[in-house]
Parts: C-alpha cells; sequence; structure tokens
C-alpha cells in the first residue's frame, strides 16, 4: 500500500480521505481512464470539443499544442470545468516559460548556459520563470528538470537541456532548478526526467531503441546520485525515459537474457527493485512518451500499455487511440497483466498528487486571470539578459584575436549556418538579420554571405547556383574587402536524426572555413555546444546557448570588449579531441 502521508505526498487525514472516497466514486474505467496523460492534438479552446473529449477520455492528465495564454488559461480552464476529478495539466519547461507558450513565455536561458554560468543563480531563475508563467495558464505540474549527466559528447537530444557532465553540477542546478519553481508556484509538482538517465548513448530514444550502458556502480555514482538526492529531498515524480540499463538490469536479474532488456518504462527491475526499492521512491512514475521508437519499436502497443503500468509506471504519456489504447489496458487488467494491487497503488499515487497539489479545492484548479500579466514580463526578461551576460562562454581564443575594435576591423563578413530548410515554404528564421543588426550597432559594416537557400529563392532553382556558392575569388581580393568574418551557427533539431552535426548549405560551399587563415575568424554557437567537431580550425569560438536577441547581443558585447567573458566550458566541448583545443 502507498503511504500518502509520507514523503513526498504528505497528505493529512482529509487530503487521505479524499483519494480514499474519490477513488472509491471510480468505475473500471474511470480508474483506469486515470492512468493517461492525453495531448490535445488541435490547438484551441472549443468547448464543445473540450468537453467532449474530457467527458469520454477521462483522462488523469492533460498537455496541449501552441496557442496563446488567453487561449491556453482558458482551454485549461475548460480541462478542468468538465473534469469530474481534478485533472493534471502537465507543462515541459526546459528553458523557461517558452516551453508553455513559445511566442509569449519567456525564454530565460538553456540547461547548458546554466550549467556554465557560475553558481546556480541562472537555473533558478529558469525554474521560477517557468513556474510562474506556467502556473498563471493552470498547470500544475513540471515535467522538469532534466537530471541527465552529460557523458557522450555526440548525443544532441539532451546537449542543451543537461546541466553538464558533472553529477555534482547537475544536482545543484536541478535543486536550484525546483527551488525556483516552488518559490514561484508552491503548489506545482517537479519532475526529474529521464530515468534512468540520458546523454549515455549517442541514439535518440525518439526515433530509435537507446541504452545507458554505464556499469552498476559506475551509474550510482553519477545517474543515480543525482536521482538519489532530489528523491531524498522529495521530489513528487519521476518521467521514465524510453532508455535501458543493461548492466542494471542483469544484476537485479541474474540470467535476464540480451532479448529481455527493455527500456525503463517496461522494465519492472528498474522501476520496482532499483527505484522503488533499493532508492526509497514514494513519488509517482509517469513514462516518458509512449510514440517514441525507444518504447514503439520494442513491443506491440497492445502489450505495452498494460505492461508499462505493470513494470511500475503509474501513468502512461499519451494516448495513439484513446479508445483503442484504453481498451489494451483493460484487456491487460482483465488478463491480470495489471493486478488489483498495481491498479490500487497507481491510483492512490495519482490521487494523492492531485490532493498533494490541493486540486480538491477550485482556488487551486482556476488561476486569476490577473496572474497573466507575468507572462514574458520585464522581470523575466531581465532574467534573459543576466543569464546571457553570465553564461556565454568563450570556449577558446588560442591566437588571441579578441577582443575586436570594430574601428580597426570595421568590414565584416557574416556566414550564418542552420539547420537545412525542411519546407518548401521556408522564408527564413529572422536570426541572421538579428545578428547583423547586433554587429553593426557596436560598429562593424556588415555584409552577408548568401546560402544555397538564398540563393534558390533568389533566383529560383538553376545549377548556376551551386557553381555560385563555390566561388571563393581572389584571395588577395578576399583579404582587401573583410577585415574580419563571423560564422554564427544555428543548428537545432528535434526526434528526427540520431546526432545533429554542422551542416554546410551545399558541397564545397564558400561558407566553408577556408578563409581561417586568410582573415581573422569568430566562430559562435547559438544552440548545440559540440559544433567544434567540425570546424576545429576555427581558432576563436564562442558557445552563447541561444539565438534570442539577449544571447547574441552579449556574444557580441563580450567579443568587442564591452563585457568579459564569464561562462565555463564543460570539457564536453571538446569532443574528445586534441585538434579543437587548437
Amino acid at each position: 500500500m502507498v503511504d500518502l502521508r509520507a514523503k513526498p505526498f504528505y497528505l493529512n487525514d482529509a487530503e487521505a480521505q479524499w483519494v480514499e472516497d474519490t477513488i472509491a466514486s471510480m468505475t473500471l474505467e474511470e480508474k483506469l481512464s486515470q492512468l493517461f496523460v492525453l495531448l490535445k492534438s488541435v490547438p484551441g479552446a472549443d468547448e464543445e470539443q473540450i468537453r467532449s473529449l474530457m467527458e469520454s477520455a477521462r483522462p488523469g492528465g492533460m498537455r496541449w499544442q501552441g496557442g496563446d495564454k488567453e487561449t491556453v488559461y482558458l482551454q485549461n480552464r475548460l480541462f478542468q470545468q468538465y473534469s469530474r476529478v481534478p485533472v493534471l495539466i502537465a507543462g515541459n519547461c526546459d528553458d523557461g516559460g517558452n516551453g508553455v507558450l513559445p511566442a509569449e513565455g519567456t525564454f530565460v536561458a538553456t540547461a547548458a548556459e546554466a550549467g556554465a554560468s557560475e553558481g546556480t543563480e541562472t537555473a533558478y531563475r529558469i525554474g521560477y520563470a517557468a513556474g510562474k508563467e506556467a502556473a498563471a495558464i493552470g498547470v500544475n505540474w513540471m515535467f522538469n528538470p532534466v537530471a541527465d549527466v552529460y557523458r557522450n559528447w555526440r548525443n544532441t537530444i539532451v546537449n542543451t537541456r543537461s546541466f553538464g557532465s558533472d553529477p555534482e553540477r547537475v544536482t545543484d542546478c536541478a535543486r536550484a532548478y525546483i527551488r525556483g519553481i516552488k518559490d514561484a508556484a508552491p503548489d506545482m509538482a517537479c519532475t526529474c526526467k529521464h530515468f534512468p538517465g540520458d546523454g549515455w548513448d549517442e541514439l535518440d530514444p525518439h526515433i530509435s531503441p537507446a541504452h545507458n550502458e554505464a556499469g552498476v556502480e559506475e551509474w550510482f555514482a553519477t545517474y543515480g546520485k543525482v536521482y538519489q538526492t532530489l528523491i531524498d529531498e522529495g521530489l513528487e515524480t519521476i518521467m521514465t525515459g524510453q532508455i535501458s540499463l543493461p548492466a542494471m538490469s542483469r544484476a537485479l536479474r541474474p540470467g535476464l537474457r540480451d532479448e529481455e532488456i527493455l527500456p525503463a518504462s517496461l522494465a519492472p527491475e528498474l522501476l520496482q527493485d532499483l527505484l522503488r526499492g533499493r532508492m526509497g521512491f514514494n513519488g509517482l512514475i509517469i513514462s516518458d512518451a509512449s510514440h517514441m521508437i525507444g518504447m514503439a519499436g520494442v513491443m506491440s502497443r497492445r502489450e505495452a500499455v498494460p505492461r508499462c503500468i505493470a513494470a511500475g509506471c503509474d501513468m502512461f504519456l499519451f494516448a495513439n487511440d484513446v479508445e483503442e489504447d484504453l481498451g489494451y489496458l483493460k484487456a491487460g487488467y482483465e488478463q491480470g497483466v495489471v493486478t488489483d494491487e498495481r491498479l490500487s497503488d497507481a491510483l492512490h499515487r495519482v490521487l494523492g498528487l492531485k490532493a498533494h497539489l490541493k486540486l480538491y479545492d477550485e482556488a487551486a484548479r482556476f488561476p486569476d486571470r490577473a496572474q497573466l500579466e507575468c507572462v514574458g514580463c520585464e522581470a523575466h526578461r531581465r532574467f534573459t539578459r543576466e543569464a546571457a551576460d553570465a553564461g556565454v562562454t568563450l570556449v577558446k581564443d588560442t591566437r588571441g584575436l579578441l577582443p575586436i575594435d570594430p574601428r580597426q576591423k570595421k568590414n565584416a563578413l557574416l556566414i550564418y549556418v542552420q539547420s537545412t530548410p525542411n519546407s518548401k515554404g521556408y522564408k527564413g528564421d529572422g536570426v541572421r538579420e538579428l545578428i547583423t543588426e547586433e554587429l553593426e550597432r557596436v560598429g562593424f559594416h556588415v555584409t552577408q554571405c548568401p546560402s544555397f537557400y538564398d540563393l534558390e529563392l533568389q533566383n529560383g532553382v538553376h545549377p548556376m547556383n551551386f557553381v555560385r556558392l563555390m566561388m571563393t575569388g581572389r584571395r588577395e581580393d578576399f583579404k582587401k574587402k573583410y577585415d574580419v568574418v563571423f560564422v554564427f551557427i544555428y543548428v537545432k533539431g528535434y526526434a528526427q536524426k540520431n546526432v545533429e552535426r554542422l551542416s554546410w548549405s551545399s558541397g564545397h560551399s564558400m561558407e566553408m572555413p577556408w578563409y581561417t587563415e586568410e582573415v581573422p575568424t569568430v566562430g559562435v554557437s547559438l544552440n548545440y555546444t559540440n559544433h567544434l567537431v567540425d570546424c576545429a580550425n576555427i581558432h576563436t569560438f564562442i558557445n552563447a546557448y541561444g539565438p534570442c536577441r539577449e544571447n547574441v547581443r552579449a556574444a557580441v558585447e563580450k567579443i568587442v570588449g564591452k563585457s568579459a567573458f564569464r561562462g565555463k566550458a564543460d570539457e564536453t566541448v571538446f569532443c574528445g579531441r586534441w585538434d579543437t583545443r587548437l
């Protein structure tokens, strides 16, 4: 039986009785429905659509996609209004409030930026802004912080989302993030993810089966150390990654065959023996997204839905088809895959979390609309500016180029390297123009180097576009024309490739760093921290962590000596190579 009066629920007698009474009032179908967190895939606050969804599916929790703050606020109110049992409403805020409101919410910093900063103030402020802005629209459950330890520089799915490669640093920053959430929104639950830990493998579990190959003792000294600290301090929920931990599974279940090694969401030895047993976690366990190949690609959905709950997850994240998935879970219950005891434990933790968050109280379910004023407010934007100043990192300047005086090196060539556009409707992202403005603001005269995509848009599809981009011209003319080259890199990706690397817009492009021995060159990454592996011959390199104006401005001002670089590079930025340090 689940002890709801113990950590992390701490329920009083009345709250514990509310849990028992609520469960007793449910039909079997309602009990099973409580174990699902659904994704509202159609944006908007159509009342009839939401009423129909909530009354038919009766989910225990909800996520949503897109919308402005007024619309999402109304949508979340309707979720609660049409739920007989109060609903958990989840947000995913790695970087700040922009995680719940991409257009209006505040990007404070990435975890990598926070990890590069001295102390834990940036991590705290990410949590604080996220908590304020998410709570304002009715979120009560944060799918953060990320507790992954970044051990493999090739891993790009958590490159910017991890606080770093040092377990102590990850622990300190995760604790600070949680403090920020709790100071901003005391009745919001936090979640650490992705248990047993991403960042070891180079594979992305969204698109491939992925593994954490740490040995048992190494795991306890790294990933396990982070989780144990946070569990001991009262962490409410943990999200299981679609990631296996083979050495631990074999140690806990001797004789386990390779084909029986499963991701944590389906592995009872990891959830029951390790997480519940040895580590003493009494809170709620939720699976990561069930459509990820790390789960969907290793077991049929008919089996996976009930086995996820049977293994020890209390909630199942996202349905493929609500009616079908609920049918799979019911069939698993009727067949004994999910026992009465396991269903009871899961329900008590789901309802126990709701009582812990005081969702039985209407005031806790429906925030005052006036709270929306905090979304994107000046106080939170100040966090962004100060985080950029603290975090922007000079990775190397081996030839002593910095600072650069624009009066002496005025004429700059700007090369903007971006992810390959994946739509015929692509018309630019505005980042190159923002960079140009910031460089010219401090005194540079900027010429933008066209990319292959630019030439295709300007000239139409023509073979000469490729030829033109190969033509670098006479070296002496180039040196007379330009005093400095800036290479700004904004490569991003999600659930499409296992490893994101720097990609030039065409083969033999003039963008490629042939110019580093002709004209002083500065490289700046606006996202990933590991680009030196692809351009080690750029001898001055900066990690700026974000494409927003605050981060670009901070990087530019540090380049010209208006402020000092304060960030500290994680060892992973050198990608385990000697040439990246030159």
